[in-house]
């Protein structure tokens, strides 16, 4: 894994955002593997205090996480993501071929938990408020890569949305799908209001992974993504 200083994608004096790779966690696991606090003293470029994470990406789910500076900082950008001003777009091959070329999936969520599989989400009547936009990018061998753009910010409702608003998982998804490759999830692009200031945001680079599976960055460039 390299640097994660090499994979800075936006540095101000508030904000940082990392393109982060697949496979580090953002929270230490309890398996004691390394985790994104391991590398924060790495990320201070000058100063004293070491950033913080203002929200997650699962673990292996890679590309824009936004880290503040200060914490004046990470409690106004936390409270623009509570507030739902942040602007996020993914990207993510799935298990097959929707048949219509974009839609909104609204699926409340909700977290089930069981000793035999451990904790996951579902939809549910009950659960809180999910609502992602999609749209179909390009197609090859029978897969799909799809922009998703979530209005909000649900854990895991990208992975779950995919699975049962479009009737297909992503592919590698250890959880709602089959783990025999790395999972195709990436934070394309993010973007943070700042008042008067322009905001903090970034595009991060498609993963090599996504080329390896014939999804290549010149799909989004034509897609103007």
């Amino acid at each position: 894994m390299s640097l994660l200083s090499d994979r800075i994608l936006f540095l101000d004096g508030e904000a940082i955002i990392l393109d982060k790779p697949a496979g580090l966690p953002v929270d230490a696991p309890r398996d004691g593997s390394l985790a994104l606090e391991n590398h924060l003293a790495s990320l201070t470029f000058g100063f004293q205090r070491w950033p913080l994470a203002v929200h997650r990406l699962d673990r292996d789910t890679s590309g824009c996480l936004l880290l503040a500076r200060n914490p004046k900082a990470h409690k106004r950008f936390a409270a623009a993501f509570e507030a739902g001003t942040v602007s996020k777009r993914y990207v993510a091959v799935v298990e097959g071929v929707p048949a219509e070329d974009s839609g909104i999936i609204e699926l409340s969520l909700k977290k089930v938990s069981s000793a035999e599989e451990g904790w996951r989400m579902i939809p549910a009547q009950a659960g809180k408020v999910a609502v992602t936009e999609w749209r179909k990018v390009a197609e090859k061998d029978g897969r799909t890569l799809i922009a998703f753009t979530p209005r909000t910010g649900r854990t895991h409702q990208i992975r779950v949305h995919a699975l049962h608003g479009l009737g297909f998982s992503i592919v590698g998804d250890p959880v709602y799908g089959q783990a025999d490759s790395p999972m195709l999830l990436h934070g394309r692009f993010l973007s943070i209001p700042r008042g008067a200031k322009p905001p903090v945001e970034a595009t991060a680079p498609l993963p090599d992974t996504f080329a390896a599976a014939g999804f290549g960055q010149e799909m989004l460039d034509e897609a103007g993504l």
